[in-house]
């Protein structure tokens, strides 16, 4: 083998063994995401989707919303916020701990009430006057999520508030 032909060879070698470092190298940075507990499902989509037309990688990182702020107020690195609680991101915008210029409300939530197709339940209006309490029965309950700091607990809580229901409901929240 001549001198030339083997400075190509190993030059070759050389690149070959040192092109995934460079590739590894350009590839981005996994981006970092926070997100409510709640999104799951159409998170992991959204990541996936993100991934397939970037190419970058996606690492997402449930909780309650409550819990990411305080997490990223202890300093843990996050790229993106998607929180479910408008409260919690005041709270980071606040302590100056977001991109306030890059805030914005993405999503809402619409409240509904279920009951067992047993109770052959009726259609309400939900208005100010409106009693909810015949429908629970003398032992029914009504299921909340936290109403001091889970998103769905709160919302409900304001909206039997506005509608002046909330004092006698409030003893039937379970």
């Amino acid at each position: 083998m001549s001198m030339t032909r083997a400075l190509l060879f190993i030059c070759a070698m050389l690149l070959s063994a040192l092109a995934p470092a460079a590739v590894a190298a350009d590839a981005p940075a996994p981006l970092t995401v926070f997100a409510a507990a709640s999104l799951k499902e159409s998170m992991d989509a959204a990541a996936a989707a993100y991934e397939t037309a970037t190419g970058q990688a996606v690492r997402v990182s449930y909780a309650a919303s409550s819990a990411l702020a305080r997490q990223i107020e202890q300093g843990a690195p996050a790229d993106v916020i998607v929180s479910a609680d408008r409260d919690w991101m005041d709270y980071l915008h606040r302590r100056r701990l977001i991109d306030t210029a890059s805030r914005r409300d993405l999503l809402g939530n619409s409240l509904v009430m279920v009951a067992p197709r047993a109770a052959n339940p009726a259609p309400i209006a939900l208005r100010p006057g409106a009693d909810l309490l015949p429908r629970l029965g003398s032992k029914g309950r009504l299921a909340l999520a936290l109403t001091a700091s889970v998103p769905a607990g709160k919302y409900a809580k304001a909206s039997f508030t506005s509608l002046g229901m909330w004092p006698a409901l409030q003893a039937r929240v379970a």
